[in-house]
């Protein structure tokens, strides 16, 4: 009897690693970071993914959210959450700056903008704030880049930029200003596409002077 139940203890053993470690493969294949809804999707029990943070192979990045920790470390972590947990948000203003390298600024919050009468999502780490778009608002310069398997939406240069001016009651005038000037003395500049952008959003008799007193000096 004593030799059955050993027997079965092995078995039940090697069922639980051989689970464990379909669960690894399957993260690994994923690109390393699940949220707890698309893991029980492809077939991983919520107990397997408990077992695996209890034994130090997961970690978790927030709430229901889980990274492999054997992974490299992210070079943008904080953005992680808002591709996998609102796909609908865009990367924008402070924290796009900081992306696009024409701010001083430590962000202390995820900027994200959303759709206009879109619930605010139910993250609490990393900090974030909210911004709500109009449609066209939204959909307008946004690129995508894909980090630690998965893809993050943000606003490129000039429509982050446009943006500052019009949220700039918002994120202090000194925060655009600063932003304009290193805009300008970048290699990145294209003042049409931002012109064409500050007409379409109603911000270029704002922004036009700005930018003519920055140029000349």
């Amino acid at each position: 009897m004593l030799r059955i139940l050993m027997k079965k203890s092995v078995i039940l053993y090697h069922e639980k690693k051989s689970k464990l470690e379909l669960a690894l493969a399957a993260f690994r294949k994923q690109g390393g970071i699940l949220t707890m809804s698309e893991a029980i999707a492809i077939g991983i029990h919520r107990r397997e993914l408990y077992t695996l943070r209890d034994r130090g192979d997961l970690e978790i990045v927030s709430r229901g959210l889980y990274r492999l920790v054997e992974m490299p470390a992210s070079s943008l972590p904080d953005f992680i959450p808002v591709a996998k947990k609102i796909p609908r948000g865009v990367i924008c203003l402070i924290s796009a700056l900081a992306f696009h390298e024409i701010t001083t600024q430590i962000p202390h919050f995820v900027y994200v903008a959303l759709p206009s009468q879109t619930h605010k999502p139910a993250i609490s780490y990393p900090p974030m704030r909210y911004f709500w778009y109009t449609e066209e608002l939204l959909k307008t310069g946004v690129q995508e880049h894909a980090i630690d398997g998965c893809t993050f939406k943000i606003f490129d240069i000039e429509k982050t930029l446009v943006d500052c001016v019009k949220f700039r009651n918002k994120i202090g005038m000194d925060v655009v200003l600063e932003a304009l000037k290193m805009y300008w003395h970048s290699r990145k500049t294209n003042l049409d596409k931002l012109f064409e952008y500050a007409k379409l959003f109603r911000v270029k008799k704002i922004l036009k002077p700005i930018m003519e007193t920055i140029v000349s000096g």
